[in-house]
C-alpha cells in the first residue's frame, strides 16, 4: 500500500449540505481498483438531516467518450458488472432512456441492478399516470423486465457516457465511441 492509498478512504463530517443549509453533510471519497476497467474514485455526499444523498464515480485515468451496448440473453448475463458516471445516459430501446440530471447519480452495479432501477422508475410513472392506456403500457414494460430478469425473455442496454468514465465489462459488450 502506497502512501497516498493510505489517505482512503477519504471522510469530511459535518459540512454544509446543498439543500437543508445545515452542517449535516458527510463527504466521502473511496479509491477502488475495478478489474478490466481500472482504477476509480467513487465519491458519495450524505446528508443525515435531509437524507440529501449523491454519488459519482470517475476514472483516474482521463477517457474518451464512449457507449456500450449489452444484449442480455440469460439470468448469467444479470451478474455483469456495470460502472455508470453521473453524466451516462442509460437506455432501453423501444422502453426508457434515462438521461442525466443535476441529481443523476453514478454508482458500481450489475446488469440486474440496472434493470431494477429501471423498474423503480417506471413503477414511479405507472403510479402517477393517469391515461388507463399509457398506465397499461408502463405495467406490460414492468413485465418485460421482470420476464428478463427470470431469464424468459431479452433486453439491450445502451450506455452512453460522454466522460468516458462508464463502462459494461463483459466480452459480450460492444464498445464504440460516441
Amino acid at each position: 500500500m502506497t502512501k497516498e492509498d493510505e489517505q482512503y478512504p477519504a471522510v469530511l463530517d459535518k459540512q454544509p449540505c446543498p439543500m437543508c443549509h445545515t452542517k449535516n453533510l458527510k463527504l466521502t471519497e473511496i479509491k477502488k481498483d475495478i478489474p478490466y476497467f481500472g482504477t476509480c474514485f467513487i465519491f458519495s455526499m450524505d446528508c443525515a438531516n435531509c437524507d440529501y444523498t449523491m454519488s459519482d464515480i470517475e476514472t483516474e485515468e482521463e477517457k474518451d467518450p464512449v457507449k456500450y451496448s449489452f444484449e442480455i440473453n440469460s439470468e448469467e448475463d444479470l451478474k455483469v458488472r456495470v460502472v455508470k458516471s453521473s453524466q451516462a445516459t442509460v437506455k432501453v430501446p423501444r422502453m426508457i432512456e434515462i438521461t442525466p440530471g443535476p441529481m443523476s447519480s453514478g454508482y458500481v452495479t450489475n446488469i440486474e441492478g440496472i434493470i431494477n432501477r429501471i423498474k423503480s422508475v417506471l413503477e414511479t410513472q405507472r403510479d402517477e399516470e393517469d391515461d388507463k392506456k399509457a398506465r397499461k403500457k408502463i405495467k406490460n414494460r414492468i413485465k418485460k423486465l421482470q420476464r428478463v430478469i427470470w431469464g424468459r425473455d431479452k433486453l439491450k442496454i445502451i450506455i452512453k457516457d460522454p466522460s468516458g468514465n462508464s463502462a459494461i465489462i463483459s466480452d459480450k459488450a460492444e464498445k464504440s465511441g460516441l
